[in-house]
C-alpha cells in the first residue's frame, strides 16, 4: 500500500475514533437517506473553489423577491442535505415567510461518519476548509438568488451545530444570528482527541474564557455580533447538557451582558425559554431546554402555524424550533427590505401598558402605510389602522414577543420592526431560593445525582461535582423547576 493511502486511511480511523461518542446514537442505517436530491432541492455545482470538499444543496421558492434572506442549515453525523431538508421543517417557513435555504453537506470522503470538522482547525476557522467553503455558499445565493447579506442565518444539529458555532465565530460579519442544536461552544475542541471529552463535559471555563475563543476567532473584530439560539435536550446523552450552559455564557459574555435571563417562560413541548437581552432591550441570546428530550432536532409535525417538520432518526417530536428560531431572528415579518419597494420597518416600537391578560404597544407611523400588521411570537394578532394596539386574553406572568410591519394600501406588508418582548403581571408566587452545597440540594430534594454530578431538577443545570465542597443559589420557579441563581435570585 501507497504511504500517501495509508496516511489518509489512518486519518479517517483516528476521526472514527474520536468522534464514536457523537455518531454512536446516530446510525447510518437509521439516519441516512440517499444523497439523491428531493423534489424542489436542488444540487448546485461550480459554487465556489470548495476548500472544504462539500456539496452544496439548496432550496429556493417561486417567486422569491430580491433581497430575501438565507439560511445555511448544517447536518448531523450521518445526515444528508436531504434529510435535513425532509424532516426540519425549514422549506415550510421557507415558503410563508419568504427566504432561500441552503444545505451544504459533508461525506464520508471528508470524514468516516459524514461529520462536519467542528473540532479541526484546518476546517471550522476563517479561510479554512469547510468553514471557507459554507461561505464560498453564502456568496454563490448572494449573486444568484440575489439574498441579503445582511440577513443571512446559520442553524445545525450535532456536529453541524459545533461547525455553526464555529462559524458565528469566524465570520460574525457574514452571519447575522445562529441556531445551535444539540451543540458544542466555538472552539470547544481544537483536535480530534478532544471531541469525546468536549461532547461528554467541555472544560469548566468562565463565560470570560469562552467569549475569549469567539474574540480570538476573529481578532479585532468588534460587532456587531450574531444572535444566537441554542436548543437542547435535558436527557441528551451523547452531546451533554453542560454544553448548552457552555454556550449560553460564551455568548453572553460576547455580547457583554450577564448570565442572568432577562425573562424566561414555557413553550409548548416541555420546552423552557429563557431569554438574554442586550443593552437596548432586544434578545441577544435565548436558550431553549426542552425537558426529556433527547439527542436531536426537536420538531412538531402538523399543519399548525407553529408546527413543523418529520419525525425521523434524530428529529425528535417535541416542539417545532425552526419556527422558534425563525421568530427570533425576525423571519416571520415578511422577510423583506426597503429597498425591493416595500415599506419599512416601523421605529419606536414600544410598550405602553400591561396587566395580566393585556399588552399595549404603540410605534412611529410609516408614511405611505394603509394599516399595520402586529405579530405575536410569529403569528399575526390584529390588523390597526393606527399606531397603537391592545392586545387581550393573555396569560398572566407570561412573557410575548411583539413585532409590527406596515402594510401598503395592496395589502402587502413590509419588513418587521425590532422585537419587543412584553411579560403579563400577575401569575403566580414569587420566586423562592436555596443557597447551599451541592451535597445538601440533593438531600433537599432540588437537585439528583448522575455519573458524579448534580443536576437541578427541571433544568438539569450541571451544578458540579456531588459534594460538600461546592455551593450554589437554586431559584424554584414555577413549582418543581430549579435554575442556578448564583448571580442574584429575584422573583
Amino acid at each position: 500500500m501507497r504511504p500517501s493511502i495509508l496516511r489518509r486511511l489512518l486519518r479517517r480511523v483516528a476521526s472514527t475514533a474520536a468522534l464514536g461518542l457523537l455518531a454512536a446514537t446516530l446510525s447510518t442505517a437509521a439516519g441516512a437517506q440517499p444523497a439523491a436530491a428531493a423534489a424542489g432541492l436542488q444540487q448546485v455545482t461550480g459554487f465556489g473553489s470548495n476548500p472544504g470538499n462539500l456539496q452544496m444543496y439548496a432550496y429556493t421558492p417561486a417567486g422569491l423577491p430580491a433581497n430575501a434572506p438565507l439560511v445555511v442549515a448544517l447536518h448531523g453525523c450521518t445526515q444528508t442535505a436531504n434529510a435535513y431538508y425532509t424532516n426540519s421543517g425549514w422549506p415550510k417557513f421557507a415558503d410563508s415567510w419568504g427566504f432561500s435555504v441552503v444545505f451544504p453537506q459533508t461525506t464520508s470522503a471528508n470524514n468516516a461518519l459524514s461529520c462536519f470538522g467542528w473540532f479541526d482547525p484546518a476546517e471550522d476557522t476563517r479561510g479554512k476548509g469547510e468553514a471557507a467553503s459554507v461561505v464560498q455558499m453564502v456568496e454563490y445565493a448572494k449573486q444568484h438568488y440575489g439574498s441579503d447579506g445582511r440577513r443571512v442565518y446559520v442553524t445545525g444539529l450535532s456536529a453541524g451545530g459545533g461547525m455553526t458555532a464555529d462559524l458565528l465565530a469566524a465570520y460574525p460579519d457574514v452571519f447575522a444570528g445562529g441556531s445551535v442544536a444539540s451543540g458544542l461552544p466555538a472552539q470547544c475542541a481544537t483536535s480530534q482527541a478532544a471531541a469525546s471529552g468536549c461532547q461528554t463535559g467541555p472544560q469548566k471555563l468562565t463565560p470570560a474564557q469562552w467569549g475569549d475563543k469567539v474574540r480570538a476567532a476573529y481578532p479585532g473584530y468588534s460587532g456587531p455580533w450574531p444572535r444566537v439560539a441554542i436548543w437542547q435536550g435535558t436527557s441528551d446523552y451523547t452531546v451533554y447538557p453542560a454544553n448548552a450552559t457552555a454556550l449560553r455564557d460564551q455568548w453572553t459574555d460576547v455580547w457583554g451582558i450577564g448570565q442572568t435571563p432577562s425573562s424566561t417562560d414555557t413553550l409548548p413541548g416541555n420546552t423552557t425559554r429563557s431569554v438574554y437581552n442586550d443593552a437596548s432591550g432586544n434578545p441577544a441570546v435565548e436558550t431553549y431546554s426542552v425537558s426529556g428530550m433527547g439527542h436531536g432536532l426537536p420538531v412538531s409535525p402538523g399543519s399548525g402555524g407553529q408546527q413543523c417538520g418529520t419525525t425521523a432518526a434524530y428529529f425528535l417530536s417535541a416542539i417545532c424550533s425552526t419556527y422558534y428560531t425563525g421568530v427570533f431572528w425576525g423571519l416571520d415579518g415578511g422577510g423583506s427590505d426597503p429597498g425591493d419597494g416595500r415599506l419599512p420597518a416601523p421605529g419606536g416600537v414600544s410598550v405602553t401598558g400591561t396587566t395580566g391578560t393585556t399588552a399595549s404597544l404603540s410605534w412611529n407611523a410609516v408614511q405611505g402605510a394603509a394599516s399595520y400588521a402586529l405579530y405575536r411570537d410569529g403569528a399575526q394578532v390584529a390588523s390597526p389602522t393606527g399606531t397603537s394596539y391592545t392586545d387581550t386574553g393573555l396569560t398572566a406572568g407570561t412573557a410575548y414577543r411583539y413585532t409590527v410591519a406596515a402594510v401598503d394600501g395592496s395589502g402587502t406588508a413590509g419588513t418587521a420592526s425590532a422585537q419587543v418582548t412584553v411579560t403579563t403581571t400577575g401569575g403566580g408566587t414569587p420566586a423562592q431560593c436555596w443557597t447551599a452545597t451541592n451535597y445538601a440540594q440533593v438531600a433537599a430534594g432540588r437537585a439528583h445525582t448522575s455519573g458524579g454530578y448534580v443536576y437541578a431538577n427541571g433544568s438539569e443545570q450541571n451544578m458540579g461535582l456531588y459534594n460538600v465542597f461546592v455551593t450554589h443559589t437554586l431559584k424554584e420557579s414555577p413549582a418543581g423547576y430549579f435554575v442556578i441563581a448564583d448571580s442574584g435570585c429575584t422573583g
